[in-house]
């Protein structure tokens, strides 16, 4: 039985365990609305805006209410032109390249007649790759998809939109330069949840199934995304997660937003039925729709080679779509790679990343180029909740343990073989071998000390879980999975903090000799209204091996 089948049969015990938390939420709902929208930038008919940048370039995704026959983003006297990226002019991208390094520069989107489309506002480049850097602060989060939908009487599967606005607006009241969001921006599974539910024999989940599809609509899998029925479906489903979400609150924070197994539209699972990953052409449609429409691509990198990441016909030269990397001068080199698109089920020589991406991003590490290298994977590591697609091949037992007594059906041996190189080479090569991931729904910090015949003890990889921005009840790994997120059976962690799940973010204020740590935690049902005041749970500092 799913959880959405457990939790709808037992909603009269849910419901009353939860029923305090749906009210305080639901009453501070009006405050938390109006703190997320006090802004007083105009955006006009601009329904949101992320955009990306380097040292010489931005790439913007826009969306407006009403569809534009043209539109165009003016920087200075640069006017660059406006790319349609849907079939109706809704939403466009601009790609403005030859800028200068460290600039503040004021934007201003335009209609054809020249007419202003919102207010301008700033927004900055990165310095040169061979600048001296002192000081970045970096936002790092996961899993802040989801719909406004209900389980039952009010309960949210996700928190409400409005309260996940409140925590990025905290979020953002640090000032951070950059933010970057780990995967999970989408969550609506299709064969392996919705398909489930509509085919279930108990009448209760057949229908809350159908009339949580009824405002949607069902996608079509032998047809396009663009050009089709599909399309509309698509943007009802995705608009509340992305353009709603985000609105034009990081309009002038360069936000990269990576992607994992939900955002091709289904959960990582495998049975005799079906084996979710790699995606199928469907689900890459709808993944490559939702990045050309909603958040940008990875801008060109001189150090990663032609193929890795991108290429596709239908992107600029040079974009990359799941492989990619933020260069902040001399100071870090962020390498962001997406674990599901190229995962393969190759046995003892399977990958979740390609082995050309795996081979350039342990040349990155070992390059020197850079004062420090944070590796920001989809795929988390240190912990497990006995999922499939992970590192690990622990599954869960009948003691609600974690073991490999039993092997983990459809698991592929090399995918731990790949985990081992990755994190023995940054062990080997980084002063501070940091791994940055998400997907665990929970913050966590732990340093790998061994990992199956690798004994790190001298420089022990350190692994954070950024935390969730949108989990709620039945999101939780103990509940969903019926285990926490715990340390797989052939590692030994060193947890400064063993997951906690909790919403939250992180903050990692980047210097040349120390990157600090700061993991702030809040619960659906907490006090709403601490949301806006939330001090860092944890407060400590990486420093160099000596």
């Amino acid at each position: 039985m799913s959880i959405i089948e457990d939790l709808l049969i037992s909603r009269r015990t849910f419901l009353r365990s939860t029923a305090g938390a749906v009210t305080l939420a639901t009453g501070a709902l009006a405050h938390s609305q109006g703190a997320a929208q006090s802004d007083a930038w105009d955006r006009g008919d601009l329904a949101h805006l992320l955009p990306w940048a380097n040292h010489e370039r931005f790439l913007i995704k826009a969306s407006f209410g009403n569809s534009l026959d043209n539109a165009s983003l003016s920087i200075g006297t640069l006017v660059v032109p406006g790319e349609r990226t849907d079939t109706e002019g809704r939403f466009w991208q601009f790609y403005a390249q030859g800028l200068e390094p460290a600039q503040n520069y004021e934007l201003q989107l335009v209609d054809d007649a020249g007419s202003a489309l919102c207010d301008p506002w700033p927004l900055k480049t990165f310095p040169a790759p061979a600048a001296p850097v002192e000081q970045l602060r970096l936002l790092a989060y996961t899993c802040a998809g989801g719909n406004d939908i209900s389980i039952s009487a009010g309960v949210p599967w996700f928190i409400p939109k409005a309260i996940r606005q409140r925590m990025f607006a905290r979020a953002l009241s640090f000032k951070p330069d950059v933010a970057v969001g780990i995967g999970d921006q989408v969550y609506w599974d299709q064969q392996t949840t919705m398909l489930k539910l509509l085919n279930s024999p108990v009448p209760m989940v057949r229908q809350f199934a159908e009339k949580n599809l009824e405002p949607f609509g069902r996608f079509d899998r032998a047809l396009p995304v663009f050009g089709t029925h599909n399309e509309s479906v698509f943007k009802r489903v995705v608009d509340p997660q992305l353009a709603e979400l985000y609105g034009v609150m990081f309009r002038s924070v360069p936000t990269m937003l990576t992607q994992d197994d939900h955002d091709y539209f289904e959960d990582d699972r495998a049975d005799d039925k079906l084996v979710s990953f790699p995606p199928d052409p469907f689900m890459m449609r709808l993944a490559r729709a939702t990045q050309r429409m909603y958040f940008p691509e990875f801008l060109p990198d001189p150090t990663r080679p032609v193929g890795v990441g991108g290429g596709a016909d239908d992107r600029a030269l040079g974009l990359a779509e799941c492989y990619g990397t933020l260069r902040y001068g001399k100071l870090l080199e962020v390498l962001l790679y997406d674990c599901r698109r190229y995962m393969t089920l190759k046995g003892a020589s399977a990958g979740f990343i390609t082995q050309n991406a795996e081979d350039w991003i342990t040349a990155r590490m070992a390059s020197g180029d850079t004062r420090h290298v944070i590796n920001m994977p989809s795929a988390p590591i240190a912990w497990s909740a006995s999922k499939w697609g992970e590192w690990y091949p622990d599954r869960l037992n009948d003691a609600g343990q974690l073991d490999t007594e039993e092997a983990k059906p459809f698991w592929q041996g090399g995918w731990f073989k790949q985990h081992q190189r990755l994190i023995e080479a940054a062990s080997n090569t980084l002063d501070i071998p940091l791994f940055v991931s998400g997907d665990l729904h929970a913050l966590g910090v732990g340093n790998i000390v061994k990992s199956g015949d690798l004994n790190l003890a001298e420089n022990p990889v350190v692994s954070l879980l950024s935390g969730p921005i949108s989990t709620s009840a039945p999101g939780w790994p103990s509940k969903a999975r019926g285990v926490g997120a715990s340390v797989p059976t052939a590692l030994e962690v060193d947890e400064r903090l063993a997951p906690l799940e909790k919403n939250g973010f992180t903050i990692l204020d980047i210097a040349p000799d120390e990157i600090r740590v700061r993991q702030f935690a809040w619960r659906f049902g907490e006090d709403v209204n601490a949301i806006d005041t939330l001090k860092p749970m944890l407060d400590f500092t990486l420093n160099p091996r000596a």
